[in-house]
């Protein structure tokens, strides 16, 4: 083709073809240190293979999700702390595999700016390299869309999608074995996780606090890093005991807290009766419900209130999945039980 004088380039027009050049560069070692049996991760190509039977299944249904990290990003960007956001996608995606009963195996993202800020591109996709590192899960691809004129200077969203994998016999809810008096375990949260942002941010902004000053709650930490605490990732605690028909049930307690969440993973006829005196409110809740004048009712519609996921298990099993969970690192406690409603 020839060449036209005066005339305009894509880069011009706001998007550069190198620096997405480059982010693929500096992120493919990321991407590859993610890789398990089963995947083989290396960026570029127009997509991802997946050995199953190379990952061990016998009879295998493929799971998907996909999630973002909501307006948690507007912390992270307000405060140039983009390091940890790439965590929380990644939970939010592999935490609801669990709920299916299925383990991660692969993870794209798709993540878009208006003007692509390499160093913190980079810093992101870190993030998403550490969370599948967590889960056991290979980073084997995703997308980076440079669109000037759709977002505010500095400002980029994000979006997760995993593929995972359970044999046929050990998908869940298994809703046909519960029954009243199963037991409900709730295993701790690392805070928020991502749901509720749009109210933390209100919160903070009525109290007052700056974002480098010290957490009322954790004043050993900033209030923007004590809140961009990242989403616990449980696959490698809880894929043990789902493998081996332990848990009937398993709730990921996210948008909609312990309310709308629990009745997702119960059959029909049973619900949730939580002890309330089970746990603690953690501190970080304690502070945003005072902040912000905010109702209880509220507050376990909103938040995890320090409880991550729900597992639903029968009183035999009870001794095996507690003792294995807290050995593998968790804080994990009975919540409650089934009860007919």
């Amino acid at each position: 083709m020839s060449e036209r004088p005066n005339g305009l380039t894509y880069a011009q027009a706001g998007v550069s073809i190198d620096a997405g050049n480059e982010l693929v560069e500096r992120i493919k070692p990321l991407a590859k240190s993610t890789r398990r049996s089963g995947s083989e991760p290396s960026l570029g190509g127009f997509g991802a293979l997946f050995d199953l039977r190379a990952a061990g299944y016998d009879d295998p249904l493929l799971v998907t999700t996909t999630d973002g990290v909501g307006t948690k990003l507007k912390v992270a960007i307000e405060t140039g702390r983009h390091g940890t956001v790439g965590i929380d996608l990644v939970g939010m995606c592999v935490n609801d595999l669990l709920a299916q009963g299925a383990e991660p195996l692969m993870f794209l993202d798709y993540y878009a700016t208006g003007k692509l800020d390499v160093a913190a591109a980079a810093a992101v996709v870190a993030g998403i390299a550490e969370g599948c590192r967590q889960a056991n899960c290979a980073l084997v691809g995703g997308e980076t869309a440079e669109m000037p004129g759709m977002y505010a200077e500095g400002d980029y969203d994000m979006a997760g999608f995993c593929v995972g994998a359970v044999d046929r016999d050990k998908v869940l809810p298994r809703l046909g074995d519960q029954k009243v008096g199963d037991v409900l375990i709730g295993l701790g949260s690392s805070g928020p996780h991502s749901n509720g942002y749009s109210l933390i941010r209100r919160i903070v902004e009525r109290s007052g606090v700056a974002w480098d000053a010290p957490a009322p709650f954790d004043p050993d930490r900033s209030l923007a890093d004590a809140l961009l605490e990242p989403t616990r990732i449980y696959i490698r605690s809880v894929l043990p005991h789902l493998k081996a028909g332990r848990v009937k049930g398993l709730a990921h307690i996210t948008g909609g807290g312990l309310v709308e969440n629990p009745p997702r993973a119960i059959a029909e006829g049973l619900v949730a009766r939580f002890d309330d005196d089970a746990w603690a409110l953690p501190p970080v809740f304690a502070w945003l419900q005072a902040a912000g004048g905010v109702a209880e009712a509220e507050m376990r519609r909103t938040f995890n209130c320090g409880v991550g996921l729900m597992l639903i298990v029968d009183p035999h099993d009870l001794p095996d999945v507690l003792e294995g969970l807290v050995r593998d690192g968790e804080d994990a406690f009975v919540i409650g039980e089934l009860a007919a409603g």
